[in-house]
């Protein structure tokens, strides 16, 4: 899911300890993320995408385009329950129905759509999948919401 964080990191000829000093976590944590043994957090994935000034998309292997971001973005847990709510509304499903298509419960769901907690980056980027769109846009990198297709 994750295979251009090690791509990335070896482009710009960084270590995994130096990667992981910048992420401000430890180096085995983020040999785990790279090696896909753990799914990478949110605010983590965020902050290497802004590291590197690329999208979530490409990071997570939904496109192979890889557009520059030309700034730093800060998550919003609000911003973004406000978006995945508009989104299962805009679809005509419910808390339960999206919990289920997830794997998890409806509180989870609502406690996303509420801005009460940030959504695990597992859920996100299923939830991208399931409506084939932006992760950059869900969480308030791209105003763009349809992924941008392979070429």
């Amino acid at each position: 899911m994750f295979y251009n964080l090690k791509k990335l990191r070896e482009s710009y000829e960084l270590t995994q300890r130096e990667m992981a000093k910048i992420l401000k976590i430890s180096k085995s944590s983020y040999n785990y993320f790279e090696t896909g043994e753990h799914i990478i957090p949110l605010k983590h994935l965020n902050n290497f995408c802004n590291t590197f000034r690329v999208s979530m998309d490409f990071v997570c292997g939904l496109t192979n385009i890889n557009i520059p971001v030309s700034k730093k973005y800060k998550l919003n847990q609000k911003e973004i329950g406000t978006k995945l709510k508009e989104i299962r509304i805009k679809n005509g499903l419910t808390q339960k129905q999206i919990a289920k298509i997830l794997n998890t419960s409806q509180s989870n769901i609502s406690s996303y759509e509420n801005g009460n907690t940030l959504i695990l980056t597992v859920f996100l980027y299923n939830y991208a999948k399931y409506f084939n769109i932006s992760l950059d846009y869900l969480v308030g990198r791209s105003n763009f919401i349809n992924l941008r297709i392979n070429s």
